[in-house]
């Protein structure tokens, strides 16, 4: 398995757009309800202050150049606080589980860095996505609390957030 971590090009949409509506799909991660189109989708990654993609192949049968996964990298807040960054990261169900989110977060933490951020803040991470809280874990991001129900479920039953912080 070969991933190479870059900055997003245009001919990225597609893949990207594809990736970020499947985590949305699903329904148990990302806030957001409507899906990203050929009119949305464009302007919403331009939006960002940065955006990563995770290129590469997940087998020697696959083809190189993939795109397997990225992040979506803004300020949190404004002002005061337009320190403090945001950060998603989406991975293709394809490639779960082969540690790219990993990579994505690292590289997230860098590029933030060298965009003046010096905060990254996670403000709603579902208790349940046991994976992604091992891994900002692992990664020395410290937990601020509990919001109790702060997530609507894809089945409608609300689900604890826990917002994590690290600094940068």
């Amino acid at each position: 398995m070969n991933i190479k971590i870059r900055s997003y090009t245009l001919s990225d949409l597609p893949s990207m757009m594809a990736i970020w509506n499947e985590v949305v799909e699903e329904g148990v991660a990302f806030p957001q309800l409507d899906l990203l189109n050929d009119a949305t989708g464009p302007a919403f990654f331009a939006s960002q202050t940065y955006c990563g993609v995770a290129e590469g192949s997940i087998s020697e049968a696959s083809p190189a150049g993939n795109i397997l996964g990225l992040y979506i990298l803004h300020p949190n807040n404004e002002g005061r606080c337009g320190h403090i960054a945001n950060a998603s990261y989406a991975v293709s169900a394809k490639a779960r589980g082969l540690h790219i989110g990993e990579q994505l977060v690292l590289d997230c933490m860098a590029q933030g860095k060298a965009r003046g951020f010096r905060i990254l803040q996670f403000n709603a991470v579902v208790r349940t996505n046991t994976h992604a809280r091992h891994l900002y874990e692992r990664l020395g991001f410290q937990q601020l609390g509990v919001i109790p129900g702060g997530f609507l479920m894809k089945d409608g039953h609300y689900e604890d957030i826990c917002p994590y912080y690290h600094l940068l």
